[in-house]
């Protein structure tokens, strides 16, 4: 690791131009696991327990916050990419190799498909999940061309978009298709607010959610897209590429958390008072304490 984070971590957490960063006074960035191929998707349960990916090696992982362990949880696992949890407790996937919607049970490890197509083609390839307080489930279908798919040089789908899935229905929603590709996906913990990131074209978007979990006004939250993303419960959004990028509810920019790696991929609030960071970065996974916690 890069001797002068904690440095410039320091100076994130008490620097008066930087003083909203929520980061806890000394804490430094701890590589927690390392080894993996492209770590992805974290996603925390009730005990603050973090789950996350390694794709390329095909496999579900998870964070012991009680020990600090990690062990492998499920493998194979359908190159599961992003990663949340429903109102049941169980783990939703974004399972690429077919691309799929898993619901897997955490005792059993048996998993339930969701969803396989959408009318009779396949998907993109689901990418990143957000279940709202009513159990209904925002996902991103970009398109990334996989080594591992068999037959499948083009797109099936004619547009890349974020779909909406109601709780118990089948048949999922189209609710933006006037993206690039769209990425990173996170709401608000009431339900209210959902946010977007289309790192095709470099931006983040904010949705206002209506009763029946349609997204209504629009509008640009900022000038940057991000790979996944997360927020704590003061609002604050966490965008991801290189290092952690946060900016406040309204769009500001309160600065950057450097993290020492080509690519950070993703991010979530975890531990027991869910105010540890939880970062996934290239074959790396990294914690940061933090002075505010996240939601679940």
């Amino acid at each position: 690791m890069n001797r002068f984070l904690p440095i410039l971590l320091s100076m994130l957490a008490t620097n008066p131009g930087n003083a909203q960063i929520p980061i806890a006074p000394g804490a430094e960035l701890k590589l927690v696991g390392d080894g993996y191929k492209f770590t992805e998707g974290p996603a925390a349960d009730r005990k603050g327990n973090v789950y996350f990916t390694d794709q390329p090696n095909d496999r579900i992982l998870k964070w012991n916050a009680a020990t600090g362990k990690i062990a492998t949880f499920l493998q194979p696992a359908c190159r599961s990419n992003g990663l949340d949890f429903d109102l049941e407790g169980n783990l939703i996937a974004c399972a690429d190799e077919k691309s799929e919607l898993w619901k897997i049970d955490l005792k059993t490890k048996s998993h339930v498909v969701l969803l396989d197509n959408f009318d009779h083609k396949l998907f993109n390839g689901p990418n990143d999940v957000w279940v709202d307080p009513k159990g209904g489930m925002y996902f991103t279908d970009p398109f990334y061309k996989r080594d591992y798919w068999q037959g499948r040089d083009k797109p099936e789908q004619e547009k890349q978009r974020v779909f909406f899935l109601a709780k118990g229905a089948r048949i999922p929603v189209i609710f933006d298709e006037d993206v690039v590709q769209p990425n990173g996906i996170v709401g608000s913990p009431d339900g209210l607010l959902l946010f977007v990131a289309d790192i095709g074209d470099k931006k983040t978007y904010q949705y206002q959610i209506a009763n029946d979990g349609s997204l209504t006004h629009r509008k640009l939250f900022c000038e940057m897209g991000s790979d996944g993303m997360t927020r704590d419960s003061e609002g604050n959004i966490y965008l991801t590429g290189k290092g952690v990028t946060v900016f406040d509810k309204e769009g500001k920019k309160l600065g950057q958390i450097p993290v020492d790696k080509p690519w950070t991929a993703n991010i979530t609030f975890g531990g027991k008072d869910l105010k540890t960071l939880f970062i996934t970065a290239s074959d790396a996974v990294f914690t940061l304490e933090m002075a505010v916690a996240g939601y679940h």
